[in-house]
C-alpha cells in the first residue's frame, strides 16, 4: 500500500490529481491510499510521518507549499515531495527541501504519470528500513537501526530504542519476519538487534545496557545466529 497525500486548495485540481492517481494505480496494478488536505497548514500542523509521497501545491492561502515542506522535513527526511505549481521558477526552490520533482498546471496525465513512475520506482527500490509506531498518542516513523530490542509486555510489543520506548499491538513473530537477519529471538519475550549485543553471560545476554534472560529452548538457535552475524561482519 502506497500512501499519498494531496495538498491542494483548489478543488478542481485536487479532484484531477486524485483521479489521475487512481488511474495510474489501475493501469499499474498498485494499491494507493489517498488523503486530501486543503492547505499546507492542515498537513504541516501535527504532521505524522506516515506518507510515502506528498503532492504539494505551492500557492496556498494559509501556509504555502514551500513553507509546509520545510516544516515536514524537520520530522520526515524520507517522504517524497512533488510540487504542483503554475510557475516553474518557484519549483526550483524545491531543492532546499529535497523535493523529487514538480508538475506544472494545467496538469496533463502523460507528464504526470512519468513523475509518478519516477517516484514509485524509488519507493519500490527502498529497503524496508523503518516501522510505523506510536508514542504518547503520536504516530512516528522508527528506523530499524535505532531499535535495541523488542519486548512482549501486557499483550503489547514495547520497542526499546535510541529515542526511548514505543509500543504497538502486534506479535513478535510478525515483527521478526519484517526486520530481517540482524534481529534474533533469545526467548519467547525478546527480539534483539544483534548489533547492540555487548555480551553473553551464561543464560543472559547484555543488549546495550540491559541484561535479558535467554530462554532454554532458544539458546542454541540464538547463539548460532549471533555467531553468524559476527562472522558476516555484522550484516
Amino acid at each position: 500500500m502506497i500512501k499519498v497525500a494531496v495538498v491542494e486548495d483548489q478543488s478542481s485540481y485536487a479532484e484531477c490529481l486524485q483521479a489521475y492517481l487512481q488511474r495510474y494505480a489501475r493501469e499499474n496494478d498498485l494499491e494507493i491510499q489517498i488523503r486530501h488536505y486543503t492547505d499546507g497548514m492542515n498537513i504541516a500542523e501535527g504532521y505524522e510521518p506516515v506518507w510515502d509521497l506528498i503532492l504539494m501545491d505551492i500557492d496556498m492561502p494559509l501556509l504555502d507549499g514551500m513553507s509546509a515542506a520545510r516544516s515536514i522535513r524537520k520530522k520526515d527526511q524520507t517522504v517524497l515531495i512533488i510540487f504542483i505549481t503554475n510557475m516553474a521558477q518557484y519549483a526550483i526552490e524545491g531543492y532546499e527541501v529535497e523535493a523529487l520533482d514538480y508538475v506544472l498546471k494545467p496538469i496533463q496525465y502523460p507528464a504526470f504519470a512519468l513523475k509518478l513512475r519516477k517516484a514509485f520506482r524509488i519507493l519500490e527500490s527502498r529497503p524496508k528500513d523503518y516501522v510505523i509506531l506510536s508514542k504518547e498518542g503520536e504516530t512516528v516513523k522508527l528506523f530499524i537501526q535505532n531499535i535495541y530490542y523488542i519486548e512482549v509486555f501486557d499483550h503489547r510489543l514495547i520497542y526499546h530504542t535510541v529515542d526511548g520506548e514505543y509500543s504497538s499491538f502486534d506479535t513478535l513473530g510478525n515483527v521478526e519476519k519484517k526486520l530481517g537477519k540482524c534481529f534474533a529471538r533469545c526467548s519467547r519475550s525478546y527480539l534483539l538487534n544483534l548489533h547492540y549485543v555487548n555480551a553473553v553471560q551464561n543464560d543472559s545476554v547484555v543488549v546495550k545496557d540491559d541484561t535479558l534472560k535467554i530462554g532454554r529452548t532458544r539458546k542454541k538457535e540464538f547463539l548460532e545466529k549471533l555467531t553468524d552475524y559476527y562472522q558476516n561482519g555484522g550484516r
